[in-house]
């Protein structure tokens, strides 16, 4: 697929209160650029979509690429969970404590809404 240019969508008030997490870096911060990428890439399949529909595209095609964005979500949710887990858990699992006990049980629960999802 092309490319898509980007719309200007207007604001809807203030992003979202973050959660009670830690400020950065976070295990992604290294690659957080490459993160950024892949997620306008992701945008662009889904603005894609919005395209096909648009211009009624057969129902086949477009599913087709709503298979191919949501695979390219779940690929970029498990590069981010491996780097949550080779650097948030095993810092917390290596300095030991509640701690460790605490990020586990954070990953297991992210992990298990991405095999719900």
């Amino acid at each position: 697929m092309g490319s898509v240019e980007a719309e200007e969508t207007p604001q809807q008030g203030p992003p979202p209160e973050p959660s009670a997490s830690p400020p950065g870096p976070h295990g992604y911060s290294p690659q957080r650029q490459a993160h950024v990428k892949r997620l306008r890439r992701i945008e662009g399949q889904v603005r894609g979509l919005q395209r096909m529909v648009e211009e009624d595209v057969y129902c086949i095609d477009i599913l087709t690429q709503v298979s191919a964005s949501t695979k390219a979500l779940q690929s970029f949710a498990l590069s981010l969970l491996e780097e949550h887990l080779r650097h948030c858990v095993a810092d917390a699992v290596a300095d030991g404590g509640p701690e460790a006990d605490d990020k586990v049980a954070e990953a297991t629960a992210a992990i298990a809404r991405l095999l719900r999802s």
